[in-house]
C-alpha cells in the first residue's frame, strides 16, 4: 500500500504554513514594499531591445559575469570581496542556510523580522533560535549575546533596516554581536536605498560578515535578483549550493540595462523617501494611531483593533499588510509601503473613514 505525505514528508515541513501572498487584483496595492514607480518609457524601450535580442534558446552565463561586474559598481562593493548571485534575496538565504546545515547547527535572528530566515531554517533542518526585539524594537544586545553564548550559531541574519518594524538598528550594537559571533553573520540590506546607512563598506573589518541586498525594492521585484557580497573564503562555498543557470537571460540583461541608468533608480528612492516623511506626519496627526519611524519604504503604526482596520481599508480598494497576531511586539500593527502621491492619498482617506465608520 503507498504511504501517505504524513509518511513521507518530514514533521516539521508538514507543520510550515507556507509563505502567504494575497489577491490584490483591482486594489491600491501596498503591502509588499514594492517601488510604486514604473520606468521611464526611453529605459522600457532599451529593455524591449534587450529581450528582442535575447539568445533565449541558450543558457545564461553562468557566471553572470557582466551583471556581477554592473552590480560591484553601483552596489559599491569594496574591492576584494566576491559576489554570489540568487534568484531574489530568498534563494541567497536558502544557500546560506544549506551551507551550515550540520546537524544540531543553529541559525538566529531578531524577532519580529524577516518570515523566511525562520521558514527556510526549518526546511533546512536547522535549529531556530528568535531572540525579541526590546518593546521600541531596538535590538536587546544583552539577550542576543546571550543567546550566542547559549546556542553557538553557525549563522545569524539581522535585517538592516529591519522589517517590519523599519528601523534601523544602532551600528555600535551590531558591532558587538558581529565580534560574539561564532559564525557567519549576514546583514540584509534589502532596504540600502532608503536607509542612508550601510554595513557594505565596511566587510573588510569584520572577517565573519556577509552583506546581502536586492534589487526588488529599487523597482525591480519583478526580476527576482539578489546578491550577497563578502570574503572568498566563505562566498567560494556558498556557491556550491547555487543551482546551474540560477539567473536567467532576461533577468541578466534587463538588470544591466536598467543598472546602467542607475540615477534613476537613485531618484525614485529619493522621492519615496521624501513621500515617507510626508506619510509619517498625516498618520502622526491622527487620533489613535502610533506610526513607528522607518528607514525604509514602508511605515509600521499601531491601531486600537488592526484587524477592523485591516477589512475596513481592504474594504475601500486599498490593501495593506496585517501584522496582528504574527509576534506579541506587533500586537494591532499594520504595515502599510509607501506609494505615489496618489495611492498615499487613497490610503489616508480609507483609514480616516474606516475609522470614522
Amino acid at each position: 500500500m503507498p504511504q501517505t505525505p504524513d509518511d513521507i514528508i518530514r514533521d516539521e515541513i508538514r507543520a510550515l504554513t507556507a509563505y502567504h501572498v494575497a489577491d490584490a487584483a483591482g486594489m491600491v496595492k501596498l503591502d509588499a514594499m514594492e517601488n510604486p514607480y514604473p520606468l521611464p518609457p526611453a529605459l522600457r524601450d532599451e529593455i524591449a531591445a534587450c529581450a528582442r535580442d535575447a539568445a533565449l534558446n541558450r543558457y545564461p552565463d553562468p557566471g553572470a559575469r557582466e551583471l556581477k561586474a554592473c552590480l560591484r559598481e553601483t552596489m559599491q562593493a569594496p574591492a576584494g570581496m566576491d559576489l554570489v548571485l540568487g534568484n531574489g534575496s530568498d534563494e541567497l538565504i536558502q544557500m546560506l542556510a544549506l551551507a551550515v546545515a550540520r546537524p544540531g547547527a543553529a541559525m538566529l535572528g531578531c524577532e519580529p523580522s524577516f518570515a523566511m530566515f525562520r521558514m527556510i531554517a526549518v526546511c533546512a533542518g536547522l535549529r531556530y533560535v528568535g531572540v525579541s526585539l526590546t518593546a521600541r524594537f531596538a535590538l536587546d544586545v544583552p539577550a542576543m549575546l546571550a543567546a550566542i553564548e547559549t546556542h553557538r550559531p553557525a549563522l545569524i541574519f539581522i535585517a538592516y533596516p529591519n522589517n517590519p518594524t523599519g528601523n534601523l538598528f544602532d551600528a555600535a550594537a551590531l558591532e558587538r554581536v558581529i565580534a560574539a559571533a561564532p559564525g557567519l553573520v549576514v546583514i540584509d540590506e534589502a532596504y540600502h536605498a532608503f536607509a542612508g546607512r550601510s554595513f557594505m563598506p565596511r566587510l573588510a573589518e569584520f572577517p565573519n560578515l556577509l552583506v546581502m541586498r536586492t534589487v526588488s525594492k529599487l523597482g525591480l521585484a519583478g526580476l527576482r535578483l539578489g546578491l550577497l557580497a563578502g570574503r572568498a573564503e566563505w562566498l567560494r562555498h556558498v556557491d556550491k549550493l547555487r543551482l546551474p543557470y540560477n539567473v536567467g537571460v532576461l533577468t541578466q540583461r534587463i538588470a544591466v540595462a536598467v543598472l546602467r541608468h542607475h540615477a534613476v533608480l537613485d531618484e525614485q528612492a529619493a522621492a519615496i523617501r521624501a513621500a515617507r516623511a510626508q506619510l509619517l506626519r498625516e498618520l502622526r496627526r491622527m487620533t489613535a494611531v502610533e506610526a513607528y519611524d522607518s528607514d525604509a519604504n514602508f511605515i509600521l503604526f499601531r491601531v486600537a483593533d488592526a484587524n477592523r482596520t485591516f477589512d475596513g481599508l481592504r474594504a475601500r480598494g486599498v490593501l495593506i499588510k496585517n501584522l496582528h497576531g504574527a509576534h506579541p511586539l506587533l500586537a494591532e500593527c499594520l504595515r502599510v509601503t509607501v506609494g505615489t502621491a496618489g495611492e498615499n492619498a487613497r490610503f489616508l482617506e480609507a483609514l480616516a473613514a474606516t475609522r470614522n465608520s
